[in-house]
């Protein structure tokens, strides 16, 4: 197989000190693709609380910034009936407060993610044609060997409809979904028949130390690289591995290993994985390959050293005082649904 395997870690939700040390800490400028270049990940960033100055960092060290709303809605039933407009609201809103107060001037906010993975519909991914958004990633494909490659939503998904209650689309849409495909939990594939799988990593509640979960991401790994090299999706809370130190050196220890053994391994963003697929060249060479090497290993930070901290409130959210951090020059109001530059003209 002449095929790299490529691996796609995603983390979901604000961007802030609860989180930076921990993508400091994976994401250390020591650990290299075979190309030479950091390995990279995509964010799916949702508003509140989320640090604009961080996530201009993280930008400039060459990970994906995505869309993961503003609101975060809780109520799930919200994004399951949203209409176009909601979802635009919420989705292209995002993107423009991240573009503006993110600094992200290279159009490069194309993916999104739905909160709860829950999908909205024809209604969503209407919304994401009109929007010119490039690809979603929240539709979960039952655990099956072998997994799935990405695919567009021209024709019909190749795979069931796999939630409860979820919205799949049933219309043509031009958009690419990198589907989440499920991660197989059993610690003993030969007995334990009725365990289902799990798409993001923190759901598969049956991990309850590294041991285990170094041994499921082998296992997941190898049912990737040794069938048909879909790329390996990794879907992560930050907050999973932050209050469990064991999870997160389980994990380090596999990535370093993955590094160490395998050349034919690179860890990619979600628009990275559909360039490659768009346009596909050899594990020979991937070392070469252009646009895995955009932003190969940027130096420290030199300029906003130290961000504007902006006292915010909005009247969306009546009677909250929010603090947001940006290199951008402080908005007049808390950036919200129906006011995303934060202007204050409603």
């Amino acid at each position: 197989v002449r095929v790299p395997q490529m691996v796609m870690v995603t983390f979901d939700d604000a961007i802030n000190n609860n989180n930076i040390d921990l993508y400091k800490e994976i994401f250390n400028k020591q650990r290299r693709n075979p190309n030479g270049c950091d390995i990279k990940a995509t964010f799916f960033v949702s508003h509140k609380y989320t640090n604009y100055s961080a996530v201009e960092e993280m930008h400039r060290l060459g990970h994906e910034i995505a869309a993961h709303s503003i609101t975060h809605n809780d109520d799930e039933t919200f994004w399951t009936e949203a209409s176009v407009e909601d979802w635009a609201k919420e989705m292209a809103g995002s993107r423009l407060i991240i573009e503006k107060f993110g600094n992200i001037t290279d159009n490069s906010v194309v993916g999104t993610r739905a909160p709860y993975l829950r999908v909205g519909g024809n209604r969503q991914f209407k919304m994401m044609e009109e929007q010119s958004f490039l690809y979603d990633s929240s539709i979960t494909a039952p655990l099956r060997n072998p997994p799935l490659w990405p695919y567009t939503m021209y024709f019909k998904m190749p795979h069931r409809c796999h939630g409860n209650l979820q919205n799949c689309p049933t219309r043509s849409h031009a958009v690419w979904e990198i589907v989440m495909n499920e991660l197989d939990r059993r610690e003993d594939p030969t007995i334990d028949e009725e365990l289902a799988g799990c798409a993001m990593v923190d759901s598969c509640s049956n991990i309850l130390n590294g041991d285990q979960f170094y041994n499921f991401l082998t296992h997941n790994f190898y049912r990737h690289f040794d069938q048909n090299r879909a790329p390996l999706g990794l879907f992560f809370h930050a907050a999973w591995l932050k209050n469990n130190p064991e999870y997160l050196d389980a994990f380090l220890y596999w990535v370093d290993e993955v590094i160490e053994n395998h050349p034919e391994v690179y860890f990619v963003t979600m628009t990275q994985v559909i360039q490659w697929i768009q346009n596909p060249v050899s594990i020979d060479s991937a070392k070469n390959y252009g646009p895995w090497q955009e932003k190969c290993s940027p130096g420290p930070r030199v300029d906003c050293l130290v961000a504007n901290s902006c006292k915010l409130s909005t009247d969306e959210l009546p009677g909250e005082a929010l603090r947001m951090h940006t290199c951008a020059r402080c908005p007049n109001k808390y950036p919200w649904l129906n006011d995303p530059t934060g202007d204050g003209f409603l």
